[in-house]
């Protein structure tokens, strides 16, 4: 084999991961820095913890009241009984310290402003397929440009609750119970860029639904430990109308925790918020490989190995022994 070949079997061998372990990853996949969810499980039996600690500066020029908050976020998603299936316990629980400085009136409200538990299932893969989406072996500058075919995204659906816990005072009067769907997309535009966006139909069978949206584009660096990313959110609802903008950083410390700080703010003066995040997200991952048996694979995932192959060669060798040579 001479020098071009192996340089053509090491790029292959690194390539091909990419393409082929879209769900499951060797190193962690967290929903973090932002709001905007991907659409990637995290995998079967793959257990994993997100937390943020926030702080926000709020003032609304219609109450003339200014708020310093103080919180905490968190997600713990489980990989459950199959690659594409997930199920995410997800909220923010915080304390904002109010002040009305015209009437000399200051207050406190604690609890949860989001308190939710959903499945997610991934119900369209683009690159489940190895046979379509294999690298191109004679051209670096074609695997790494962006292509069209990489506009079409992954997809999953969202179901899942909100709870009000006791006398919550950021929901006074909702039902305990209120429900929340979704459809979550995922798009690699090139190795270093991806386009995760989110649609959601949320506080269901309440006086105050909302509907939900972001638009999220992440950019690794050629140190593919640090990543970039910039997101919009729209809330729009008869109770809270708002769009924020997001930006932030996020480093991978080793396979299973990865450490993000991100800011953001709105357009808003009713109120005005601006705000920053540092958080974390650590995996437990109990994942194995499940082998699929040659006779169950689709053509072309191990080789060009094909069902009931062995058998035609087995019947060629036997016309054979009278003392031709079977090629």
């Amino acid at each position: 084999m001479d020098i071009s070949m192996i340089k053509k079997s090491l790029f292959l061998f690194v390539l091909f991961p990419t393409f082929l372990t879209a769900q499951y990853t060797d190193v962690i996949n967290s929903n973090r820095p932002g709001r905007a969810a991907s659409a990637y499980a995290v995998g079967k039996n793959v257990a994993q913890a997100e937390v943020g600690m926030l702080y926000e500066q709020q003032d609304n020029a219609d109450l003339n009241s200014d708020s310093n908050i103080f919180g905490a976020d968190y997600a713990f998603r489980y990989g459950l009984l199959f690659e594409e299936l997930e199920v995410i316990a997800e909220g923010s629980f915080i304390t904002q310290n109010i002040t009305y400085p015209d009437l000399g009136i200051e207050g406190k409200l604690t609890n949860f402003s989001r308190n939710r538990v959903g499945l997610k299932y991934l119900v369209f893969d683009p690159f489940k397929n190895p046979e379509r989406n294999k690298p191109n072996l004679y051209s670096w500058r074609a695997n790494n440009v962006f292509q069209w075919k990489n506009l079409i995204p992954a997809v999953s659906v969202y179901g899942g609750a909100n709870f009000v816990v006791g006398d919550n005072p950021f929901y006074p009067g909702e039902p305990t119970v209120s429900y929340r769907g979704g459809i979550q997309t995922q798009s690699r535009l090139s190795p270093r860029f991806v386009l995760i966006s989110n649609i959601a139909y949320d506080r269901i069978t309440t006086d105050f639904p909302e509907w939900r949206y972001a638009l999220s584009l992440t950019h690794a660096f050629r140190d593919p430990r640090w990543s970039v990313f910039f997101e919009g959110q729209g809330i729009s609802g008869d109770r809270y109308s708002d769009i924020i903008l997001r930006t932030g950083v996020a480093r991978l410390i080793n396979p299973n925790f990865q450490a993000d700080f991100h800011l953001g703010s709105n357009f808003k003066n009713d109120p005005s918020r601006i705000f920053v995040v540092l958080g974390f997200s650590y995996r437990l991952d109990f994942h194995k490989d499940e082998l699929i048996p040659i006779n169950e694979q689709q053509s072309g995932m191990n080789g060009k190995i094909k069902k009931n192959a062995n058998k035609r060669k087995s019947k060629r060798r036997k016309k054979n022994r009278g003392g031709t040579i079977d090629f």
